[in-house]
């Protein structure tokens, strides 16, 4: 084991680590030519070359995931890589959720070459790769199986993402968010610290997989502690994906955020951390649950899983319920969008807390319906997020009137944002739809009725807080409502008809090629997603399996 641990990279491992290697060297050349070129030269190119390496990262773990997909379809073995002493795992798992990542951070940077043209932020170059370092902290996460390369990962994407949201200048809102954003996430990661050294107090170890063997042999001594450890882990977790009730600063923070930090805040970030804890959930309680015993339903590790996954179930019930019930008065879009990513945060907890581990119930879909969930929220949410920015540019404020009479205005723009807030809504036809459809069957499968329940009464209640988008685009023309208003055109203030309001409106929105692109895209992925959501699933449930690619490891190096 000592020769493994102090063995040297191989051209091969860096080869497995392109697409966060790409990420490093981009943040480094950026930054060099970003402090050595003069104060004059416009920085808005830093832009497109960030773009570029995430792109080429997304390249890299596409290749590296159909190569695998191919290996598994012809029934051969595809092993799990475990590099740095089996701190940093190359599986199948880690692939698919840096392909929902780096899609999400490239809709951004996409929506971030158009708008902060217009906005207040000075210092343009670190705006662009502090995005890549924020982006790299969640690949690895994704990919971590130590505790140590876990909280480096996530201090990452949290330092990068406080720097971030603060970056606007001289701006009220933005700092005061930035504050909430640093104490309370510091706090977070307080708590989970300190469950971490629980962990290693009980175990003598870092390391995921060994975290899990010792704490099954030594059940009946360590339950209590572990109680608390974990306790304490979902707790700051909680924090970071504002879960409800750790959910008070995300409302303050997306609204004080440029608009597409908080659409990278609401999918990205959310997105890393829900990974890493599912992870975390699968890797311990089923290495602790299968040295125990699955059959026995009065052992420790069948009553300790069934303990967190009630515990998980309620977080997500609760956040389901919160996140809905708040937003419906809620009239500034960004809070909105802020509490709709608390209830969605809660529907991504339920695969995770879903209890697959039952005597009578093996439930293997767990993480493809995660997956699928969160894919499809991220071109969903990016999308809205991506509309808000270019409607709220000429409105001058981002509250939901600044939707009134989108349809008159820019009809292209008002279909796009329609398929948005229908799947938030999970109405059918759309990929929110069938990812909350999957979910749901997940819930009934392992028989957990109250919270399927729980599901559909939410996600009724949300029809009413989405379908104001509508009711603004399609059936208002103006923030008054009026059909006929004076306004003021050529420099003249005159009465004008209503055909005459909709040729002045549709002067005020501009879209350029980026947005466009992102808002096309988007709405075009929801789409798809839906015509063919069960050859992906399919492909997802091909390629993964919970039990080798979380929990074994064909072979390890370095």
């Amino acid at each position: 084991m000592s020769s493994q641990l102090f063995q040297p990279l191989q051209g091969s491992d860096l080869l497995l680590m392109t697409p966060e290697l790409t990420l490093v060297i981009a943040v480094i050349v950026m930054s060099i030519v970003d402090l050595l070129l003069p104060r004059r030269v416009n920085r808005s190119w830093i832009g497109g070359i960030s773009l570029t390496a995430v792109l080429l990262s997304l390249g890299s773990v596409i290749w590296t995931l159909v190569d695998r997909y191919q290996d598994a379809s012809a029934g051969h073995k595809v092993g799990v890589v475990e590099l740095l002493g089996g701190s940093y795992r190359i599986d199948d798992f880690g692939l698919l959720i840096k392909v929902v990542l780096l899609i999400g951070t490239a809709l951004v940077i996409g929506m971030s070459i158009d708008h902060i043209r217009e906005s207040e932020i000075q210092h343009r170059g670190e705006y662009y790769y502090l995005l890549l370092p924020a982006v790299l902290g969640g690949l690895i996460l994704a990919s971590s199986a130590d505790l140590i390369t876990l909280f480096v990962g996530l201090e990452l994407l949290s330092i990068s993402s406080y720097l971030l949201v603060a970056i606007r200048k001289r701006d009220r809102r933005s700092t005061e968010g930035a504050f909430k954003y640093i104490v309370l996430g510091s706090t977070a990661s307080a708590f989970i610290l300190y469950g971490m050294s629980f962990l290693y107090g009980m175990t003598g170890t870092t390391h995921l997989g060994q975290i899990a063997e010792r704490l099954a042999q030594n059940a009946g001594q360590l339950l209590p502690l572990l109680y608390i450890s974990l306790l304490l882990l979902l707790v700051g977790f909680g924090f970071k994906i504002a879960a409800a009730p750790f959910h008070a600063w995300s409302p303050d923070v997306y609204e004080g955020a440029p608009t597409p930090i908080a659409a990278f805040l609401s999918v990205v970030s959310k997105g890393a951390v829900l990974a890493l804890l599912f992870r975390l959930v699968f890797h311990i309680l089923f290495g602790f649950h299968s040295v125990i015993g699955f059959g026995d339903p009065s052992s420790a590790g069948a009553i300790l899983n069934e303990d967190m996954s009630l515990i998980l179930l309620s977080i997500a019930a609760f956040s389901m319920i919160v996140g809905t019930t708040m937003a419906l008065r809620q009239v500034k879009v960004k809070r909105l969008l802020a509490l709709s990513g608390v209830a969605n945060a809660g529907y991504l907890l339920v695969p995770v807390g879903l209890n697959i581990f039952q005597p009578t119930v093996w439930y293997s879909s767990s993480f493809s319906s995660f997956w699928y969930y969160l894919i499809a929220y991220v071109f969903t949410t990016i999308g809205a997020f991506a509309i808000l920015a270019i409607v709220s540019k000429g409105a001058g404020h981002e509250e939901l009137k600044c939707f009134a009479g989108l349809y008159y205005k820019a009809p292209w723009l008002a279909v796009a944002m329609t398929i948005f807030v229908l799947s938030l809504a999970g109405i059918p036809i759309t990929a929110g739809f069938f990812g909350k459809l999957y979910i749901l069957l997940g819930a009934v499968a392992t028989h957990t009725l109250w919270l399927a329940i729980v599901m559909m009464v939410t996600s009724v209640i949300s029809f009413y807080v989405y379908f104001g988008f509508i009711r603004q685009m399609f059936m208002r023309n103006s923030e008054s409502g009026s059909y006929s208003q004076t306004v003021q055109v050529h420099g003249t203030e005159s009465e004008v008809s209503k055909g005459q309001v909709e040729s002045a409106n549709l002067e005020r929105i501009h879209v350029s090629v980026a947005s466009g692109a992102v808002v096309a895209l988007s709405a075009a992925a929801v789409i798809l997603l839906a015509i063919f959501p069960n050859e992906l699933m399919t492909w997802v449930n091909t390629l993964l399996s919970l039990a080798n690619d979380i929990y074994a490891a064909s072979y390890s190096k370095v």
